[in-house]
């Protein structure tokens, strides 16, 4: 019996997380979805790239530097590190976040040759994302090519939006191509969501914001615990300035971007989503930089104030969209780490019944609304890893009981 739970205990889900130069993986015990490693590559494409991975108590287990020349060398160092430690990974399923999978593909779904088909006549709608996640999948495919492979879209959590949300004032043949507002950082509020469900009866009554801001930034709205509106629309590059993203733009901003300068759609795509946002401005992109730097520089503090201020704007067009609004909840690496960010959000905000306390925004508590508040603010920490994880493991659950000869265990594989 001892040995049967043992080996019950060594098998794992893997998780990659893929960004524009960088690649988050963890790997979880099937059975109670506990993180027991996790790590970072950064630096993917640059002259010089660092690796670290932690255990399940955040001690740092390696920490390597060398050039990654893009998201296959990445994969390829993870597999090699799961190699030297393969006793220890015995791999059911590896969980992937795909930031667009077009109108057919949303909810998390086996990869098949189907599928990735499909997702490679996708990559004109996430070019500057898609081509990276699918090198990582072939990658992987080829490393793990017995085990259950699954897709888990950012876009999924924004499917239910109501029709005046989801589709442009546009000749409804753009609409019949897949023209709509996807939506991104999904998984994000997907486990924003989760976890309130579980701290709070009768979550689904409330009116929400999430606002996921880090490097890329988006808000959504919640209401009856779905997601009714969001401020991306069919690209990771609208709604709020980001870090190298633009925003929001007028039409004729574009036009204009195209006949002033002789330059091709690809090579404005790069400058809208590379060159633009809060980097145009203050000239980088590290907004950790901007906060130290904006009292003796005045282009970081107009980065500053133009990020926050969006960022109000869209707060209260959200609490519009949902006709109020009973709590607002700051996430990702800007929304959980910067209580600078939020101080500036919410300032001058109380018309909207937001009052945020100064002493406990300061220390980063769970909830930063003083007791007169109307809406309740709230910090939280965001995890897509282990909503992958999560997912991924549901459709191999799902798998079990369609096909009870299948088993998790038969695909198992140690790299």
């Amino acid at each position: 019996m001892e040995k049967s739970m043992q080996s019950i205990k060594e098998h794992f889900v893997l998780v990659l997380n893929s960004g524009s130069s960088s690649l988050k993986f963890a790997i979880y015990h099937y059975h109670t979805m506990h993180r027991q490693w996790s790590g970072v590559i950064n630096g993917i494409g640059k002259a010089s790239g660092t690796m670290k991975i932690s255990d399940s108590h955040h001690h740092q287990l390696r920490t390597s530097t060398q050039h990654y020349r893009n998201i296959a060398d990445a994969a390829t160092a993870i597999i090699l590190w799961m190699k030297e430690n393969k006793k220890y990974c015995l791999i059911s399923a590896i969980g992937y976040r795909l930031v667009q999978g077009g109108p057919e593909h949303r909810i998390p779904e086996i990869i098949t040759e189907k599928v990735l088909v499909d997702l490679k006549a996708l990559i004109f709608l996430a070019p500057n994302h898609l081509p990276e996640e699918l090198s990582l999948i072939d990658t992987f495919l080829i490393a793990f090519p017995k085990i259950k492979h699954v897709a888990c879209f950012d876009t999924n959590f924004h499917r239910d939006m109501p029709d005046q949300n989801k589709y442009y004032p546009l000749p409804i043949k753009y609409k019949e191509q897949g023209l709509m507002r996807y939506g991104f950082h999904g998984l994000s509020y997907e486990y924003i969501m989760q976890k309130l469900n579980q701290q709070h009866a009768f979550i689904d009554q409330k009116k929400i914001i999430i606002a996921h801001l880090g490097s890329g930034s988006s808000m959504a709205a919640v209401s009856a615990g779905i997601g009714v509106d969001t401020t991306m629309g069919i690209s990771p590059m609208g709604g709020l300035v980001m870090a190298t993203r633009c925003g929001d733009l007028d039409p004729g901003a574009i036009l204009f971007m195209l006949k002033m300068n002789d330059i091709t759609p690809e090579e404005l795509d790069v400058e809208l989503s590379e060159d633009a946002g809060i980097k145009a401005i203050a000239g980088t992109a590290d907004m950790r930089d901007i906060l130290k730097r904006r009292n003796s520089d005045k282009l970081a503090e107009d980065a500053f104030t133009l990020y926050c201020t969006q960022a109000k704007k869209f707060i209260a067009a959200l609490a519009a969209s949902l006709g109020g609004l009973d709590l607002l909840i700051f996430t990702g690496g800007i929304g959980e780490n910067s209580f600078e960010i939020r101080e500036r959000i919410c300032a001058d905000m109380d018309f909207m019944g937001l009052k945020i306390d100064h002493c406990l925004n300061l220390r980063s508590e769970k909830i930063i609304s003083c007791q007169s508040s109307k809406v309740c603010i709230r910090v939280m920490e965001t995890n897509e890893e282990r909503m992958i994880a999560m997912h991924t493991k549901s459709i191999l659950l799902a798998c079990e009981e369609i096909d009870p000869k299948f088993s998790m265990h038969s695909g198992v594989e140690t790299a």
